[in-house]
């Protein structure tokens, strides 16, 4: 009975395992690597930057990879987000940032099409409007769900 049990267990964690054998983590090329936060959106979890650069997208690949590894990244899911994003739940706070009114969500708490190129953890809860809008169209999710 256990060694089903085992077995059905190594079964269920084999697309995960090999997910992030083929996961390619790119380079060191980012200004920002081998600092001890990774730096690249394709994450989310504990060991992210406060601050993304879409320019940093594949360019540290030594601390994602060393927190992907400790279990304290995994990739970000777009469509898994925007499954469990519900909008009329989210507080948007206000529209204090710099950024405001410009189309863009510059809210660090989201990603997607419909987010700015850079996202900084100063913005979160700024930029209510853009972001609401955004999230109601879809074009947005919750970058930790």
């Amino acid at each position: 009975m256990k060694l089903g049990y085992v077995f059905v267990a190594v079964i269920a964690l084999m697309p995960t395992l090999a997910a992030a054998q083929s996961l390619n983590f790119g380079d060191d090329a980012s200004q920002w690597s081998n600092d001890g936060e990774c730096d690249d959106r394709r994450f989310r979890g504990a060991a992210m930057a406060q601050g993304l650069d879409r320019d940093d997208i594949g360019h540290d690949l030594t601390d994602c990879k060393t927190a992907f590894d400790a279990g304290k990244l995994t990739v970000w899911d777009f469509a898994a987000a925007k499954t469990a994003t519900q909008c009329s739940a989210i507080d948007f706070g206000d529209n204090k940032s710099e950024w405001p009114n410009d189309g863009q969500c510059d809210d660090y708490r989201f990603d997607g099409p419909g987010a700015d190129y850079v996202l900084l953890s100063e913005d979160i809860g700024h930029d209510a409007s853009d972001c609401k809008k955004l999230c109601d169209l879809g074009q947005i999710a919750l970058r930790d769900y």
